[in-house]
């Protein structure tokens, strides 16, 4: 009953206020402190925002900051405080955001609806070469879209490089990298056509519609992180824990106000059921899977559920190398490459595990683009252009090694 009482006052207190939270950034120095901060992530007062062996951050409260920080000296962790105040932050954010209203740049964060019209202008435009479709609805019945990019030359049954964004709510960095993806294959064809010469590409920029809104619609709700449909206690499932391969192994909740919360059972969302659909529609013709999350700045591939490398492993991690090779090129910023439950954490449930099991995705690879904000995921709206176009060139070099791979 104390468990259940707790779960819910935190999730609430999470949800409605931010007021007087911080970040911490901690520093484990040895397996067994690593192993520390991920079994304090499995309890409901911390909110790991980032968590590999060698680094973690936190979100904590003014409660749980005296605990963690009590229990951060008695095992020797040391740590420091990286945001002072979370919600003051976070209104700067909204607050710059309103005042860069450029027409789909990279001046700012787009909302859900925005997105979605813009998808439907670019196919009005170009419609030998763009076509959208509405594949679902989210809970709360806000319309999904992929659009497929082609070359135009009429050709059907083309393989496929799939990206999707938007899969946690407070990662709004993803959605704009996915925008900066879709502008380029279509709006800069010229340079980039050979992307789409024997591969079509389909873009899925926002799956947690719902989630996404809901930290937009008021800076004390920032730091949500699932989807929104209601349970017992507490609102929302972890997506990436709710797709069904190994659901319900490592990494993953059984409790709903944690967010980790996998679900009462695999695709109780309405949103990772769409994506389910629209992934196995292209069973067999997946060349790549290509996630876009943040934070930290990372390049993992399957399999993340357990500590146990994929058949082609050595391909894998030569196309994530691809990507690390190239952004080091481009800004000297180096990215961590390698199996995500080795790297970092076990995570059942993932949707690049289920691409690559259910789909048959030959690569299938979860981008954790760069922080740059102080709420610990995103660059200021005046510094979201050099993230994006930082990650299009990992991208691009991604996908030239897939395409000469599978061609």
């Amino acid at each position: 009953m104390w468990t259940k009482t707790f779960c819910l006052l935190f999730c609430l207190s999470s949800a409605l206020a931010l007021k007087d939270y911080k970040i911490l950034e901690l520093f484990p120095s040895n397996d067994h402190q690593s192993d520390l901060l991920h079994k304090l992530s499995e309890d409901s007062k911390f909110d790991f925002i980032k968590l590999t062996k060698s680094e973690a951050q936190v979100l904590v409260s003014p409660e749980s900051h005296k605990v963690i920080s009590s229990l951060l000296s008695k095992y020797g962790i040391g740590y420091k405080v990286v945001n002072n105040d979370v919600l003051a932050d976070a209104i700067k954010e909204s607050e710059e955001n309103e005042s860069s209203q450029e027409r789909m740049g990279t001046d700012c964060y787009r909302s859900h609806g925005e997105i979605n019209n813009w998808l439907d202008e670019l196919q009005a435009k170009y419609p030998q070469r763009v076509f959208v479709k509405q594949v679902g609805f989210s809970y709360e019945r806000r319309p999904l879209k992929t659009i497929t990019i082609t070359n135009g030359d009429g050709r059907s049954g083309k393989k496929v490089i799939f990206v999707d964004a938007g899969m946690h709510a407070r990662e709004w960095i993803s959605p704009s990298t996915g925008i900066y993806v879709i502008q380029q294959l279509v709006e800069n064809f010229e340079e980039n056509k050979a992307l789409l010469k024997d591969h079509d590409w389909i873009v899925m920029p926002m799956i947690n519609a719902d989630g996404y809104e809901y930290t937009r619609s008021d800076p004390k709700n920032r730091m949500w992180r699932k989807t929104r449909q209601p349970y017992k206690t507490c609102a929302g499932v972890d997506p990436n824990r709710n797709f069904d391969y190994m659901f319900g192994h490592a990494g993953t909740s059984t409790l709903s106000c944690m967010d980790t919360y996998r679900g009462p059972q695999p695709f109780s969302e309405p949103e990772t059921s769409v994506l389910r659909d629209v992934l196995l529609s292209l069973k067999g013709r997946i060349s790549f899977y290509l996630t876009l999350h943040s934070h930290g700045a990372y390049l993992i591939y399957p399999w993340g559920y357990d500590k146990v490398l994929a058949p082609n492993n050595d391909e894998l991690q030569d196309v994530g190398q691809a990507g690390y090779d190239a952004i080091y090129a481009y800004s000297g910023r180096k990215y961590l490459v390698g199996n995500a439950a080795i790297l970092m954490y076990p995570a059942a449930g993932a949707s690049d595990d289920y691409a690559y099991a259910r789909a048959d995705a030959r690569i299938s690879i979860t981008m954790e683009l760069p922080s740059g904000g102080k709420q610990g995921f995103d660059p200021p709206p005046s510094d979201i252009k050099p993230y994006v176009e930082e990650s299009w060139i990992g991208i691009v070099a991604m996908a030239n090694r897939v395409i000469a791979k599978y061609n």
